[in-house]
């Protein structure tokens, strides 16, 4: 087009996406007849809805930054829906990760979190193990020998029954699907699965994870498989009897919440089971994964320790101790041991690291998996994973250590990596996401990784709401139990969602006084 002097135009270009030429043509006829400022501010209002579902005001305007928009956004757009970002393009789902991401969505997006439960539990085969990963629409994906994968799925369908009230869920009938049978010495096999003909309640899903999970070794721990969430550690029980202390916890916690669905359901016979897995679990971890000073990671096939003093690599992890109090089965007097060594050994405050285990990987004569082919201090070997950092973050908050807390969110914030150009400089990725891990030691400390595509995102959310402001949805309840910093003097958390317009304001109590006043 020309514009002649002193006249203006203005363009509108519209971009979309269609299943073919017909749907496409529709969408353009729909979008050519509106008014396009109209059809901009629904979409921003539907934004605001998602988004704005709850916000806090703290004295910490950094954490509210991050809180209020931009963990929701990261974790709905990137990681629920695209599932693709600069490091990671697949556009697959993979089976542990949007489960995870579901459960900081239930708040603002609880109708997709549900269709998500029901999506997942068709990806599981009839005998309880499911895809690692797929891709839509074709179902194309692997089945493997990781452990934990299949938990995930009883662990989100608890939380979201438990904040939503929506038990009719667990009735929902959904098929399984079938495939060969993956032998040991396979570590993974990519295929199309047909849908079986069999279908089962979204609690029996869920029963059956569990049911087939009930498989331990030498030491009455889980079995590790092809990896328990550490991927990376792929070789640890690639021979069927490397067994896994952070499974055992991970274990413990969904037990203990499926057991009294199944007693609530009649389902006698495998309450029964649960509760006497639960018990031994419980005493396996103290008698063979103590290590004096925190708890072991894992065992090899051939029984040797893994995250232990006498370990030269890998000596501590952090998974195992997080977890020995999120599962609240440990001993409380080695659970806060166990914490207090991950804060020794883990935790770097002159770097603003907290790593997922140390010392690295690198010339011991142990083969834990692909883990050891990355460099010392990158991403899962000895590096922030800042997935895992989370946990750490909610396990202070459990044992309410406002001052580790407080240390926590300054640390973990993006937005604190860059608030000087020296930082920026350290840091070099985004201050509004999350980075999957942030590198330790050498040249490269500080220096952030693989941003936007990391479930640390949902996490992060999680923990600040529900472990450091203690704000938790049960169906038609509220429950508050901060942990907040010991600087702060108040805080207040907005919640807007269908019949429901909460503002809760906590202020901290006068001087004599302890505690915070509703």
């Amino acid at each position: 087009m020309e514009l002649p002097p002193g006249t203006s135009e203005e363009l509108l270009f519209v971009l979309g996406q269609a299943e073919g030429e017909a749907q496409a043509r529709q969408l353009i006829r729909k979008y050519r007849s509106q008014d396009p400022e109209v059809a901009l501010t629904q979409v921003q209002q539907r934004w605001d809805e998602l988004l704005g579902a709850i916000q806090i005001k703290t004295p910490d305007r950094a954490l509210d930054l991050l809180f209020n928009r931009w963990l929701l956004y990261q974790t709905l757009a990137c990681r629920f829906w695209a599932r693709a970002a600069f490091y990671q393009a697949g556009g697959a789902f993979g089976f542990r990760d949007q489960l995870q991401d579901g459960m900081a969505l239930t708040w603002c997006a609880p109708d997709q979190v549900r269709s998500h439960l029901l999506r997942s539990a068709s990806r599981q085969f009839l005998e309880g193990d499911v895809q690692h990963w797929w891709h839509p629409p074709s179902g194309r994906g692997v089945r493997t020998h990781f452990s934990d994968d299949r938990l995930w799925l009883p662990l989100a369908t608890h939380h979201y029954v438990q904040c939503t009230g929506d038990a009719a869920v667990l009735e929902e009938k959904v098929a399984f699907i079938e495939g060969p049978a993956l032998m040991l010495e396979q570590e993974d096999s990519h295929f199309v699965p047909e849908v079986s003909a069999e279908q089962a309640s979204l609690y029996e899903h869920c029963a059956r994870a569990l049911d087939v999970s009930l498989k331990f070794g030498a030491h009455g721990l889980p079995l590790m498989g092809g990896g328990d969430w550490n991927d990376g550690m792929n070789r640890v029980g690639h021979e069927g009897r490397g067994e896994s202390v952070w499974l055992a916890w991970f274990l413990i916690t969904v037990l203990r919440q499926f057991q009294p669905l199944a007693v609530s359901r009649n389902d006698l016979g495998r309450a029964q089971r649960w509760q006497e897995a639960l018990q031994a679990l419980t005493a396996a971890c103290e008698r063979e994964a103590w290590d004096g000073q925190w708890y072991r990671r894992a065992y090899f096939d051939d029984g040797t320790q893994l995250g232990s003093a006498g370990n030269s690599e890998c000596r501590i992890d952090s998974l195992a101790q997080s977890w020995a109090v999120l599962s609240e089965a440990a001993d409380p007097v080695r659970a806060r041991t166990a914490m207090s060594s991950l804060e020794q050994h883990l935790v770097r405050r002159d770097e603003g690291l907290v790593l997922l285990f140390t010392p690295p990987f690198d010339a011991a004569p142990v083969d834990p998996g692909y883990i050891k082919g990355y460099l010392p201090g990158l991403r899962e070997n000895g590096g922030q994973f800042t997935h895992a950092a989370m946990w750490v973050l909610m396990a202070q908050a459990a044992l309410k250590d406002k001052d580790q807390v407080a240390s926590l969110l300054e640390m973990l914030n993006p937005i604190r990596r860059s608030d000087s150009p020296e930082e920026a400089m350290k840091y070099r990725v985004e201050p509004y996401v999350l980075a999957s891990d942030v590198y330790s030691g050498g040249a490269l400390s500080q220096r952030g990784g693989w941003t936007w595509y990391t479930g640390a995102a949902g996490w992060f959310y999680r923990a600040i709401l529900e472990s450091v402001l203690g704000v938790r949805l049960r169906a038609d309840r509220l429950q508050i139990d901060p942990c907040v910093p010991e600087n702060w003097d108040a805080f207040e958390v907005t919640i807007r969602r269908p019949g429901i317009d909460y503002r809760v304001q906590m202020q901290r109590a006068p001087a004599g006084e302890e505690g915070l006043l509703f």
